[in-house]
């Protein structure tokens, strides 16, 4: 190898230009940094203690956002699958729901077996792995007869939400407190449920009826449509729904605009443990372009919903 060869491999670090720190632009100051969290803090301080950078100073200025459109009377309507009732969250919705702050919750047709369960028994969640073993997997008795049988006794134009909470409270079941369908009944709050024909475990039983799960479902699809089209500065929050209720939203919310109804300047939010392609698109980006903002939160269900919902009722005083 020659001397020019040698010298065409090796870098003069030597000559590397460096500028003093003080010039130099920093995304972090000590200003920004977390207050360590002390006994008997309350939750005002805690959200403050948290460092202002990231998903911290986001939680914050999204909490404050949707108190203020509590405050201005703007729709706020949740959407859901079937997990945030499995990890015990009912009784913080339906809490929100007494107090005025829900306008509707949406949610897939899974959510209304385990809000069904703990109404009627107290208890939901199966082991799905070891029933499938012989095919006893979804196939408990009540759980079928009682649904699909509200469904196919639902009115004309009564969605399958209102059908199966109105059964709920006629049939007087001992734990309808924890219920988010029955509460949404007496209250006479829209839950809209939608349905993939399938992909529940009371589709699988004898009384299941097609004709009526369609005609429900769409009847409650027509009716978070009607909501949706009321939503202009209002929020919509996406709480474990991976399809179902992303796609949902976005033909609700396309349905409304082009039956010449301005909704804009939203706020939505997407609430998973993990990310997926529909919430980011469906929830949180497409519907806000323009004038909106869409936020992305990404943890357990059963952590992330009690933080933003301690911190939308701190703001809201």
């Amino acid at each position: 190898m020659t001397q020019r060869q040698k010298r065409q491999r090796t870098l003069n670090i030597s000559k590397a230009r460096t500028y003093p720190l003080a010039k130099r632009r920093n995304l972090v100051k000590a200003k920004v940094l977390a207050t360590p969290p002390r006994r008997l803090m309350n939750v005002a301080q805690f959200l403050e203690g948290l460092p202002d950078v990231l998903a911290a100073r986001d939680l914050r200025v999204a909490a404050r956002a949707i108190a203020r459109r509590q405050r201005a009377g703007r729709p706020i309507v949740l959407g859901m699958g079937a997990h945030p009732i499995k990890v015990g969250l009912s009784p913080l919705i339906i809490d929100w729901m007494r107090r005025g702050k829900l306008s509707c919750v949406a949610m897939n047709g899974a959510a209304i077996i385990h809000d069904f369960e703990l109404a009627y028994s107290g208890q939901t969640s199966e082991d799905v792995a070891a029933g499938l073993v012989d095919g006893r997997f979804g196939m408990a008795r009540e759980t079928g007869e009682f649904l699909n049988g509200a469904v196919a006794a639902a009115r004309e134009t009564e969605g399958l939400g209102a059908a199966v909470g109105r059964a709920m409270l006629a049939a007087r079941l001992p734990h309808t407190r924890i219920s988010i369908l029955a509460t949404a009944a007496r209250l006479k709050i829209p839950v809209t449920v939608h349905v993939a024909v399938g992909t529940d475990i009371i589709h699988m039983h004898p009384s299941a009826n097609g004709a009526a799960i369609g005609r429900a479902s769409l009847a409650d699809f027509h009716r978070l449509a009607a909501v949706v089209a009321t939503m202009r500065g209002g929020v919509f929050i996406n709480l474990g729904s991976a399809v179902i209720i992303p796609e949902v939203f976005v033909k609700a919310l396309n349905l409304a605009r082009n039956l010449g109804h301005r909704v804009d300047r939203l706020l939505t939010m997407d609430l998973d443990f993990v990310r997926h392609y529909r919430p980011h698109v469906n929830v949180v980006t497409r519907p806000t372009q323009g004038n909106g903002i869409g936020y992305q939160f990404t943890g357990h269900h059963e952590l992330m919903l009690p933080l933003l919902f301690a911190a939308v009722d701190e703001y809201s005083v």
